[in-house]
């Protein structure tokens, strides 16, 4: 498995936590659900930081070069990312929980 792991410093953008929250809520989350090898995709914010990012996690042979949805996020931004790195997953475990699956949870999906 691979992971691809991205973030933007939000100073330099007029975008907020909250105006890319709101993209997520519209339109961006529905996009990835059909990414073929795309094993799960999580977004994160740290406002104390102001930072935004997402996290991928890829199977092994997914074709990570196949065309994505549009980066909605850095159109808005209007820069890169401040950092990205893809990494080699070396171990994965999921733990016990209670939650039967992660898609429609987060707090940009939370009814307002």
């Amino acid at each position: 498995m691979k992971a691809t792991v991205a973030h933007w410093d939000l100073s330099r953008s007029h975008q907020t936590i909250d105006t890319l929250r709101e993209l997520l809520r519209e339109e961006v989350v529905a996009e990835w659900a059909g990414v073929h090898g795309l094993r799960l995709k999580f977004w994160f914010a740290d406002r104390e930081r102001n930072l935004w990012g997402a996290v991928m996690l890829w199977e092994s042979d997914a074709d990570t070069t196949q065309p994505l949805p549009p980066n909605r996020a850095a159109e808005l931004i209007g820069y890169p990312p401040t950092h990205r790195m893809e990494v080699e997953i070396e171990a994965a475990v999921e733990g016990r929980h209670t939650t039967p699956a992660l898609t429609g949870l987060g707090t940009a999906l939370k009814p307002a």
